[in-house]
């Protein structure tokens, strides 16, 4: 398991940890910053997360993954610090011997990480900003 909370996400570092002989597919999610947001223009975000916590859960989520699926290797890294639309700021990957177990253990990653893993986001506007939790 590749699971990190960094200041810049590696496509290909991610990429590259996923592949393997045994695997037939491997599959990434990558969460980028829009440009708007509630109908506004967004200009940056500031991601911010309970570190130590953030790595337990991310680590739960990718155990429970591997229970589910047969899995070879799995992925969960998420950014901190200011973003630009455009950016990425979360990888979720999986990769396995054939292309559903991959599919479907990378959209749970990605989804389970979004309503457990103590990560904020603070928005900013053109004309204002405002904290939410980064993965309502």
């Amino acid at each position: 398991m590749l699971i990190r909370i960094v200041d810049n996400i590696n496509l290909a570092e991610a990429y590259q940890y996923l592949q393997s002989p045994t695997s037939g597919a491997v599959n990434l999610f990558v969460g980028t910053v829009r440009n708007h947001s509630h109908g506004k223009e967004v200009v940056k975000l500031v991601f911010e997360a309970y570190e130590v916590m953030a790595l337990k859960e991310m680590h739960k989520i990718a155990v429970a993954a591997q229970e589910k699926w047969i899995l070879d290797k799995i992925v969960m890294i998420h950014a901190v610090g200011e973003k630009l639309p455009g950016e990425a700021v979360v990888i979720t990957g999986a990769s396995s011997v054939h292309r559903k177990a991959a599919f479907e253990a990378c959209e749970f990653l990605i989804d389970e990480l979004k309503k457990t893993v103590p990560i904020w986001k603070h928005e900013f506007f053109k004309d204002n900003s405002v904290w939410v939790n980064a993965h309502p």
